[in-house]
C-alpha cells in the first residue's frame, strides 16, 4: 500500500513498472486518426455551446502568460512543489522589463476577469484554456500541456454553499453525458458493451465519508474504491485535514474555499465548498478525475486559509489584495480537462491519442507495444 503523504505529493502514477500493468493489453482504437480529430471537434462545440447555456457564461479570450509579479497565476496545491515556467522579457533595452509566467491554470485570472467583462450576478465567461505544468509525472493521462475549459460565475454571499455547488455540478455533469450522446451519435462504434458508457447521475459524496469507508487507504486507492461501487462521483471538501491527519488533497489557499463548516444530509458537520468529479474509465480500468471546482475564497475564508497554509505574504500581491477589499465578485468556477474528457468519451487509453504534446522516450515505447498511438 502507498504511503499517505506520499499520495498527497501529486498526481500520476509515478512509476512507469507500474503505468505498463496499467495501460490495457488487448487495446485497439475504436477510432481512426482522422475520426478520432472529427470526433474531438464535435465533443467540444457540444460542450462548449451547452456549459454557455446551462450555466449563462460567455466565451473569453485568455491569457497563455501573466506577470510574475501579480500573484494571478495558479500554484495548483499548497506546497509550492508545481512552479510555473518563467522567462525574463528585456524590453526596451531592459529598461522596463517584464518577468512572466506561463499559465498553469486560468482559475485566479478568470475571478479578476469577471469584474473586467463586467459580468453580474448570475453570468460568468468560459475560456478554452492552454498551459503548462512543467512538474507532473507523465503518464497515460497527465501531460505537461494542458487543455482546460476553465469557467467563472459570479455569486452572491448567500449563494456560497453546498446546494449551489451541487446544482452546478449536476448541470455539469447533464453537458458532458450529452456529449458522450452526441459523438456517440456521429460514430457508432463508440457504443460497446466492452466500454459502458458513464452513469445518467453522479453520486455525491464527501471526502470525509469516503476516508470512513476505507481508513487505512490512501487517497488514490480510496478514489479507485469507491469508484468500484459508483463509477461517477463528486466529491465534496477537497484540501480541509481530516480525521486521520490529512486532506483528500492538497489545494491551494487562495482559489476553492475548503475552510468553511458545512453539515452533509445526514447531518454530520463537514467541511469545504468544493470537489472533484471522478469516473471509473472502463479502458484503464482505473479513477479518472474530469473536473476539480468550488465556489471560491472570500475575504474571511482566504485570511483563514492562508494562515493554515502559512502563506500570509501572499496577502500582498494584487490579487489577494483585490479579494481582502471586495473588489472583485464573489464567484464559483472550475476547470473542466479537454484532452481528459476526450479520452474518456472516445474510450482511448492514453491521453496522447487525443492530444499533441512530449513524451518521454520510455513512455513512447511502451504504448507502442500495446497498440496505443499516439499523436505527434
Amino acid at each position: 500500500m502507498a504511503d499517505k503523504k506520499a499520495d498527497l505529493a501529486g498526481p500520476g502514477i509515478g512509476d512507469y513498472h507500474e503505468l505498463e500493468k496499467i495501460l490495457p493489453k488487448d487495446y485497439e482504437s475504436l477510432l481512426t486518426p482522422k475520426e478520432t480529430q472529427q470526433a474531438i471537434f464535435a465533443a467540444k462545440n457540444y460542450i462548449e455551446e451547452n456549459l454557455c447555456r446551462e450555466l449563462n457564461l460567455a466565451m473569453v479570450t485568455v491569457p497563455l502568460i501573466v506577470d510574475a509579479e501579480g500573484g494571478v497565476n495558479d500554484y495548483l496545491d499548497r506546497d509550492g512543489s508545481r512552479t510555473p515556467v518563467g522567462f525574463h522579457i528585456s524590453n526596451d533595452y531592459d529598461k522596463n522589463p517584464v518577468n512572466a509566467e506561463v499559465v498553469q491554470a486560468a482559475t485566479k485570472w478568470k475571478r479578476m476577469a469577471l469584474k473586467q467583462f463586467g459580468m453580474d450576478v448570475g453570468e460568468g465567461l468560459i475560456t478554452d484554456m492552454r498551459a503548462v505544468r512543467k512538474d507532473y509525472f507523465l503518464d497515460h493521462d497527465h501531460s505537461a500541456y494542458v487543455d482546460q475549459w476553465d469557467w467563472e460565475l459570479a455569486v452572491t454571499e448567500e449563494q456560497r454553499n453546498l446546494e449551489l455547488l451541487t446544482e452546478v455540478v449536476e448541470k455539469i455533469w447533464k453537458v458532458l453525458k450529452g456529449a458522450e450522446i452526441h459523438v456517440q451519435a456521429i460514430f457508432p462504434q463508440l457504443k460497446t458493451d466492452k466500454y459502458p458508457d458513464l452513469p445518467d447521475r453522479l453520486t455525491f459524496i464527501h471526502a470525509e465519508d469516503i476516508l470512513e469507508k476505507y481508513p487505512h487507504l490512501p487517497r488514490k486507492q480510496r478514489e479507485t474504491e469507491i469508484l468500484k461501487e459508483y463509477p461517477a462521483v463528486f466529491i465534496y471538501g477537497i484540501g480541509w485535514t481530516l480525521a486521520d491527519g490529512y486532506p483528500h488533497e492538497l489545494r491551494a489557499a487562495d482559489y476553492d474555499d475548503w475552510v468553511t463548516e458545512t453539515i452533509s444530509k445526514d447531518g454530520k458537520p463537514m467541511h469545504g465548498l468544493n470537489g472533484d468529479i471522478l469516473v471509473r474509465n472502463p479502458v484503464t480500468d482505473r479513477r479518472h478525475e474530469l473536473t476539480s471546482m468550488g465556489i471560491r475564497v472570500n475575504a474571511d475564508t482566504l485570511k483563514k486559509q492562508l494562515e493554515i497554509t502559512g502563506q500570509l505574504d501572499f496577502l500582498e500581491f494584487p490579487y489577494h489584495q483585490a479579494i481582502m477589499n471586495n473588489n472583485i465578485p464573489l464567484s464559483i468556477g472550475g476547470g473542466i480537462g479537454q484532452s481528459r474528457t476526450n479520452m474518456l468519451l472516445l474510450k482511448k487509453a492514453h491521453l496522447g491519442e487525443v492530444s499533441v504534446t512530449v513524451w518521454p522516450k520510455v513512455l513512447k515505447e511502451m504504448c507502442k507495444k500495446k497498440n496505443i498511438h499516439l499523436l505527434f
